[in-house]
Parts: C-alpha cells; structure tokens; sequence
C-alpha cells in the first residue's frame, strides 16, 4: 500500500488527508460509454453538483466489472462478502474543482454484499442476477435487473492496449472520486488508483436495456474500453 501511496503524479489533485479506510479491487471492467444531452441529466443530478462536459458534451457510462477482495483497513476479506459482480451506471460531475462521478444505478450479484454495501456507503446498491465468462478468447457479461427492467448481455474480444490515451479516454476513466447528494447535503468520497490500464473492445454481441427516467440505453455505445483492473484505496466520506 505504501508504494501505491506514493504513485501519485497522475492524480489531478493531492492524496486525502488521512489514512484510507477501505481496500478493494475492480477487476475485469467493461466500459460502455454514450453522449447524452445534457438537458437529459438535469432532473436525474442533484443541484448541489454541476454536470461536467468534455467538448461541451455530456456523457453516461454503463461499468460492468467484479469487486474483489474489499474490507475496511486492518480487517481480512471474506469472499463471500467482499467478491461479486457489479453493473454501475453514471454520469460526470463535478464540484469545487474536482471533477468525479454520480451513479444513477448500481447492482451487485450477491444480496449480502447489496445490503452491507448499501449500509456502510449509503450508496443505493439493488440485487441482480449476474453472470461472467472471463477467458482469452473473450468476455461475456450477462446482467438481470426484473424489477428495474435492467438488462446487459455483452459478448466481446479485447483487443489492442490503449498506449496513447486520448484526453477524452482519461476524462472518462480517471475518475478519483464519487458523489452522493440527498436533500441538505452533498458528500464525497475520495479514492486512489493508479491509471486504468486500457484496451480497445470489439463487440460480437451486445443488448443493453438500461432506461432511467428519459434516459434510454439501449443502442450500441459512441465509446467502449476494457480494463484488466485496478486497486482502489477509497477514504471515509466527508461532506462537502
């Protein structure tokens, strides 16, 4: 953990003050990536954030990858807790200069790990069914939401590594914090990872129903990345 502390030249602003409080890993990520109208987003982001653009535009990603190994600092992980599936979607924000992210959804496969998750973060984790087949020769992931009417089922090659990142790449994927908003007030929690190691994707099948108020994912992305994963240390959150 010291060494990765000490990465720290990629960051677009200092380490929180103090210790980190959890650990965790975010492996096997799918990204799929869509411009959406900001006039779309207005009713689904809380005032006290401002919608950050790239170019003008706004966007919303759909982020499918395995949590593994978290726990909070000095405790042991339990796998049966702190490994399951994740399908998260969310859009860009920012506020007092420090851009991150804000989720509209977020699922994880394990009912247990939904309400510890759901508990300890505040953040609003629903149960799906979800299903993985990581190997060399693809990735399939396979996500069911009955209640929402959520669904992924993405079939996919990893191709080459991203070596040159655009400044749009990064703006989507270097991300160092989340947002949470309810009425009153507004918090951040912080993390630290080293720069997502990215690679091209090309799709063999993808279906996507993700519709979230006006917002309707249901059509192929203007973007996708894979990553093989990172390590994320994530501090208490703190209200801003």
């Amino acid at each position: 953990m010291n060494g990765l502390l000490k990465q720290i030249a990629h960051r677009p602003w200092p380490l929180p003050a103090g210790e980190w409080s959890y650990y965790q890993e975010w492996n096997n990520a799918l990204f799929l990536h869509w411009k959406m109208p900001i006039e779309c987003l207005i009713p689904l982001v809380p005032g006290t954030l401002q919608i950050d653009t790239i170019d003008g535009e706004a966007w919303i990603s759909l982020v499918a990858f395995t949590m593994e190994k978290i726990h909070p600092r000095g405790l042991p992980a339990l796998s049966v807790i702190s490994d399951f599936h994740e399908v998260n979607v969310r859009t860009y924000v920012i506020k007092d200069g420090k851009p991150g992210v804000y989720f509209l959804s977020i699922e994880a496969a394990k009912t247990i790990s939904v309400l510890i998750s759901k508990t300890l973060s505040g953040l609003p984790y629903e149960k799906a069914r979800m299903r993985r087949d990581i190997n060399e020769a693809g990735k399939s992931y396979f996500s069911m939401n009955k209640k929402r009417k959520f669904s992924l089922q993405a079939d996919v090659t990893i191709g080459q590594q991203v070596k040159g990142k655009s400044r749009l790449d990064k703006w989507l994927t270097e991300r160092y914090c989340l947002y949470m908003a309810q009425p009153g007030t507004c918090t951040r929690y912080d993390i630290h990872h080293l720069e997502w190691p990215l690679n091209e994707v090309d799709i063999k099948s993808l279906d996507v129903h993700y519709n979230i108020e006006n917002i309707k994912l249901n059509n192929a992305p203007d973007k996708m990345h894979y990553s093989k994963g990172v390590v994320v240390l994530a501090w208490k959150k703190a209200i801003v």
